[in-house]
């Protein structure tokens, strides 16, 4: 007995190790109730450390239940009721009978859980985070710091359902320093875009049978959600400056439905800025058909080149038909799961309840250090610095995409990635399976599309690659898909 105990980690406190080591050993019966324990020294020799370490343990154990005191006589296991398996029938549930329609879909449209994995030499296009290189580590320490120093026994409480109120009224500012009118408006702070585009999706009815509008191609995640909210998708193709408006104002005129989804700047996955002059005309025929716009503000930091183009809640005006919901995950951390919906006030009110029957409130923690970091006046030299940075690789990138896969139509006016179409017929998965036998992925383009297309569509994704690593890379996809067109 007592001759298998190891420190198993080195960072962590020696004495937990032992009270841990201890316990499971009264828990599986090895020690039994009542049993007197050996004396601290004699311990601490069995298991190689120091008296004082065997005397916190035992405190420990004794504060917890597990061990009693007997005043000059020593330490003796509590005789705590312990269940033995062997006195529960051994029975196994079929999850698999179990589980419902949702979570067989959320398993079916999880691309993520069946993708390549990498290892560490492969050349990886696959990702459109941020760089965490560029991570001001000391100054987001510092934030953490400052606002721990001035409420940090708050910020460890609970929270509040509609979000950190400094952060709020930052964000609100935030928006409307964009040209938005904030008039009869109110912000949710949601954990990332990803949770606010689900609160979104399950509170608007399904009037029209549950349709939703969309580009063709879009968001993959958005795809996801739309149909995991049980909404059917009609795509609508892109043009060099967006959606393509003929084919819009077709497909308001055949049915009704229930919102729209546009991500107007650095869309994903084809990078394309809708142009001032059509933002208008689509929120034109939104507003004439009238169908609630749900605009994701995705990457409109990241702008290389070119006039600031107005969010499409900001050519809305006063009216209060469209959804912004914003991150700062593709610019800042994504670590910090926080994002937000700006939209009517009647319609906050509701998407508050329904954040707070399902997980009470974004992390607080995450939300003031965000503010803190913003407050400070980071974001600024940060966009600065990253803008500099992501230009450069956009740049080069292009550059590759134009000398080494000519055969391709490039899109992309900004943001974190390229898109590439080859010509019909052409297959980007027999491509990727090709490409990754010689140490180079990306993300094949059909999992973007509503309607099954895109086979022939790549998404090149630039920003954790290393200049190097992008012409080889793209040398690399390019050599093999013309040897692939060739036959």
């Amino acid at each position: 007995m007592f001759n298998d105990f190891k420190v198993l980690d080195e960072d962590r406190p020696v004495y937990i190790q032992v009270k841990e080591y201890l316990k499971r050993m009264m828990i599986k019966g090895t020690l039994q109730g009542n049993q007197k324990l050996p004396s601290t020294r004699e311990l601490g020799l069995l298991l190689g450390v120091s008296r004082n370490t065997i005397i916190a343990a035992y405190a420990g154990l004794e504060e917890e239940g597990f061990v009693y005191t007997l005043q000059g006589k020593g330490s003796y296991v509590a005789a705590v009721s312990f269940s033995s398996a062997a006195s529960v029938p051994s029975w196994q549930t079929d999850w698999s009978s179990r589980i419902n329609g949702y979570a067989r879909q959320a398993v079916e449209l999880d691309r993520m859980k069946r993708g390549i994995r990498a290892d560490k030499k492969t050349i990886s296009f696959t990702s459109i985070a941020p760089d965490e290189q560029l991570f001001e580590l000391d100054l987001v320490r510092r934030a953490f710091l400052d606002r721990m120093a001035i409420e940090g026994n708050v910020l460890l409480n609970y929270g509040y359902a509609k979000g950190y109120r400094p952060l709020i009224e930052l964000l609100m500012r935030y928006m409307e320093h964009k040209g938005v009118d904030m008039q009869g408006k109110d912000m949710l702070i949601t954990s990332g875009f990803t949770e606010g585009l689900d609160i979104v999706m399950s509170a608007l009815g399904r009037k029209n049978g549950g349709t939703v509008l969309c580009e063709n191609p879009s968001h993959h995640t958005a795809i996801k959600n739309f149909k995991l909210n049980g909404f059917e998708i009609t795509g609508i193709p892109m043009e060099h400056d967006g959606i393509n408006l003929e084919e819009l104002k077709q497909a308001l005129s055949e049915r009704s439905y229930d919102c729209a989804y546009f991500i107007p700047s650095y869309h994903n996955p084809t990078g394309i800025v809708t142009s001032p002059e059509k933002r208008i005309a689509l929120m034109k025929l939104m507003a004439e058909y009238q169908v609630p716009v749900i605009e994701d503000g995705f990457n409109e930091e990241l702008r290389y080149s070119g006039s600031h183009a107005l969010p499409l809640i900001a050519t809305a005006g006063q009216g209060n038909g469209v959804i912004y919901i914003g991150s700062f995950s593709k610019v800042l951390f994504p670590g910090l799961r926080v994002g937000w919906v700006l939209a009517d006030k009647e319609l906050i009110s509701y998407l508050e309840s329904i954040k707070r029957a399902r997980n009470i409130h974004t992390s607080t923690l995450d939300q003031s250090v965000l503010f803190q970091y913003l407050h400070n006046g980071h974001l600024e030299k940060y966009l600065k610095k990253a803008r500099s940075e992501y230009k450069r690789k956009y740049e080069w990138t292009k550059q590759c995409c134009e000398k080494y896969v000519p055969f391709a139509r490039l899109s992309g006016d900004g943001g974190l990635h390229l898109f590439l179409e080859f010509e019909a017929g052409f297959d980007t998965h027999r491509l990727l399976e090709s490409c990754s036998s010689q140490g180079v992925i990306f993300t094949p383009g059909d999992m973007f599309f509503t309607d099954g297309g895109g086979l022939n569509t790549m998404r090149i994704g630039f920003s954790r690659v290393s200049e190097e690593d992008i012409g080889t890379g793209l040398r690399i996809i390019g050599e093999t898909a013309f040897k692939q067109l060739r036959g």
